[in-house]
């Protein structure tokens, strides 16, 4: 299983669902993406989540599969969450073929932009970046400090959110905050290639694309989209889940683990 986090979360977080793979007979290989967990950060200010363009982090992708290739049994299934879920699906689509199947949750496959109209958050992107910028900060609504639980669009586990708070305490390097103009202007292209179906028709490996049904930080129904196109495609809504279905509550996740645990049965039984 090669699990691919999602924007600002590191390997660490993952523990929980590492055990639960690991106890179902899984060799788990976890990643932090460049520029985030305790990789290489671009940026002089480390807490800046930065990125230019979707082909380093390809490029990272496939140097990681080569380099633990002869350590990883198989088949091998790919696991991705948010942006690590985008980026799995781009990396089928330029003709990776080493998986027998992904499983992604709650892909990044298409961006809210809150009160700024999408259109205009894009002009802004380029704009940005065309004058030099692309590694400022965009604003973010709430401050650089986490939200407090009643207020958070994450999860409805309280336990699990603070836990996640108190990791990258206990460990800074950890953290990372808002997006910058490079990152969100990568996020609208990366978004784009797949909407735009390039690619995806060629995707004979089986896909699954499980969507929370009050996401409030990616866009469902261009998620619904891609899947519609994946020839192997199947999807499932888990209702009243928000963003990050790893961190959900047990009763939540219940849904969750059952798909998976379909998809893996045909594939790794």
């Amino acid at each position: 299983m090669v699990l691919s986090p999602g924007r600002t979360e590191p390997i660490e977080k993952y523990f929980e669902v590492a055990r639960r793979l690991t106890a179902q007979g899984f060799t788990v290989l976890i990643h932090d993406w460049r520029g985030q967990g305790l990789s290489n950060r671009a940026l002089a200010d480390r807490r800046l989540g930065h990125a230019e363009g979707y082909q380093d982090f390809l490029t990272d992708f496939r140097a990681l599969l080569d380099a633990f290739a002869a350590r990883l049994p198989q088949p091998w299934l790919a696991m991705g969450h948010s942006m690590g879920g985008c980026l799995t699906l781009l990396a089928l689509a330029e003709g990776e073929r080493r998986f027998a199947g992904a499983f992604l949750s709650a892909p990044m496959l298409g961006i809210k932009t809150g009160a700024v109209p999408r259109p205009l958050a894009r002009l802004l992107a380029w704009s940005m970046c065309g004058l030099g910028r692309g590694g400022a900060s965009v604003p973010a609504p709430s401050g650089p400090d986490p939200a407090p639980f009643e207020s958070n669009i994450l999860t409805h586990d309280r336990a699990r959110y603070e836990r996640n708070l108190a990791l990258v305490a206990a460990a800074p390097d950890l953290a990372l905050g808002p997006p910058t103009w490079g990152w969100l202007k990568f996020a609208f292209q990366a978004t784009d290639r797949l909407a735009k179906g390039a690619g995806t028709a060629a995707i004979l490996t089986p896909v699954a694309v499980l969507v929370a049904g009050e996401d409030a930080l990616v866009d469902n129904d261009a998620a619904l989209r891609t899947a519609a196109r994946l020839p192997k495609g199947r999807t499932l809504v888990i209702a009243g889940a928000h963003h990050e279905l790893f961190q959900e509550t047990d009763e939540t996740q219940a849904p969750v683990w059952r798909a998976f645990g379909a998809l893996a049965d045909s594939l790794a039984p």
